[in-house]
């Protein structure tokens, strides 16, 4: 093997190392829906408002925006899951909403409900 394939391998392993670390917070929160859904949904039962259900929004979200990001919007759509809250189809976005950002965390959540703007 020459030097520079040796490099451009090591290079390769070192990238695969830093995405794997830099997704276990993502995976932990993933993890906690997982043992929610196959241990306290199961007693509870399937009370949800929304579509999709709250537990698979909160996967979606912490897959797509990570554990902080997708963190507070699934907080946010837990607290309007509520006898006197939202109903509806409500999916993750597709992108980070306006204004949100790592300091201003709140700006993730959509707080008021589905169809509000």
């Amino acid at each position: 093997m020459a030097p520079a394939d040796r490099s451009s391998s090591r290079q390769k392993q070192c990238t695969d190392c830093a995405s794997t670390v830099s997704r276990l917070p993502r995976n932990a929160g993933r993890v906690l829906i997982w043992i929610y859904r196959h241990t306290l949904s199961l007693l509870v039962g399937y009370n949800c408002r929304h579509l999709p259900t709250c537990s698979v929004y909160g996967d979606e979200a912490i897959e797509r925006f990570g554990l902080w990001g997708g963190g507070w919007m699934t907080l946010a759509r837990i607290l309007r899951c509520q006898p006197w809250g939202t109903s509806g189809i409500d999916n993750v976005p597709l992108t980070t909403p306006p204004g949100a950002c790592w300091y201003l965390p709140w700006r993730y959540g959509r707080w008021r409900g589905v169809n509000s703007s």
